[in-house]
């Protein structure tokens, strides 16, 4: 058998995560606000095939740059970094889940229990610490009483200040037991004037090429196929 996959030139978002640190050089806020909205789309295409990932994290997260003068219209964004999901080892269905636990530093506390019953908040858990990383956070514990804060609400420090509005929104998605998270795809997607606001400045668009690309990306927000998976075992 011969599986064929993308190339993506960026690397993982592992690769950059640690570059940055080594460099302290972080994801300004519209960048990860950049992250957690494409990132999302993906995961609500999974979710709409009742299916979840199952390892959410920086390694298991590819990056393609893109050239000066793309076209949108390909895949919805004019950002300058298209994340791709990869990694389907541990896809499982909701209905019959067949669950082998992911990495223990993104896995969500009703997992570790086997509890199983919304899977799919699990995923935008891991999808939280995810970006909780991208902001400059110290390396995430596997066990112990850190680990244990983290899945009561309590965030990390980071190296980055960022907005309380975006804060709040990871706390959302964060914040364990499931039954208090409240935070699903869609609920991230609610959210998208917040993650689109700082990207838009960050593009200094004006005049109709803006208008163009705002009705761009809410149209690919109303559609959930605009993302590419790659079944890699890296």
């Amino acid at each position: 058998m011969l599986i064929q996959n993308e190339y993506c030139d960026g690397g993982t978002l592992k690769h950059l995560i640690m570059e940055n640190r080594r460099t302290l050089k972080f994801l300004s806020e519209a960048q990860l606000k950049d992250l957690l909205l494409q990132v999302s789309r993906g995961l609500k295409y999974i979710h709409a095939a009742s299916l979840a990932h199952m390892d959410i994290k920086p390694s298991n997260i590819f990056l393609s740059r893109r050239a000066a003068g793309h076209d949108a219209d390909i895949d919805g964004t004019d950002a300058d970094v298209i994340y791709k999901i990869g990694n389907l080892g541990h896809v499982t269905h909701i209905s019959s889940p067949r669950v082998d636990q992911g990495d223990r530093r993104f896995l969500a506390n009703e997992i570790l229990h086997e509890d199983y019953r919304n899977l799919p908040k699990a995923d935008i858990f891991a999808l939280a610490l995810t970006v909780l990383s991208g902001c400059g956070a110290n390396m995430l514990p596997r066990n112990g009483e850190k680990w244990h804060s983290m899945r009561r609400g309590k965030l990390p420090a980071v190296a980055r200040v960022h907005s309380e509005e975006f804060r709040q929104l990871l706390k959302r998605a964060e914040r364990d037991p499931v039954s208090h998270r409240s935070c699903r795809t869609e609920c991230l997607l609610q959210n998208r004037d917040l993650l689109q606001g700082k990207q838009v400045q960050q593009n200094v668009r004006t005049g109709p090429e803006k208008d163009n690309a705002l009705a761009q990306l809410n149209l690919v927000l109303k559609s959930s196929e605009t993302i590419l998976f790659l079944n890699s075992s890296l």
